[in-house]
């Protein structure tokens, strides 16, 4: 089986765009205050992202599952403390955010 080969400049282009997005969720997450319940690995209010990552991997719908919820909310998915629906978070950094947290490990 032949693999293809990047060049340099594709392979520099995609660690940037990877570095980018992670820039861009990280501030996201500040801004729209999912810290005040989140962190990357540790239960706050709400799941760590790691086991959010965890949890969803495998479901083939992961990316518009978690944009969902990240919009409109949740109530039981993780006990008994709701997640409010976040309307300030647009479709597309709901998009960035989910993508993010589903690479978290």
């Amino acid at each position: 089986m032949k693999f293809p080969v990047l060049s340099a400049a594709v392979a520099i282009g995609l660690i940037a765009n990877g570095a980018a997005l992670a820039a861009d969720a990280q501030q996201l997450l500040k801004a729209k205050n999912c810290l005040a319940c989140h962190t990357l690995d540790k239960k706050l209010v709400g799941p760590a992202y790691k086991d959010v990552a965890a949890k969803y991997k495998s479901r083939k719908d992961a990316q518009a599952y978690l944009e969902g919820k990240i919009r409109g909310g949740s109530n039981g998915v993780w006990g008994p403390v709701p997640m409010p629906p976040n309307g300030t978070v647009s479709a597309d950094e709901a998009k960035t955010l989910a993508s993010f947290i589903l690479k978290v490990k």
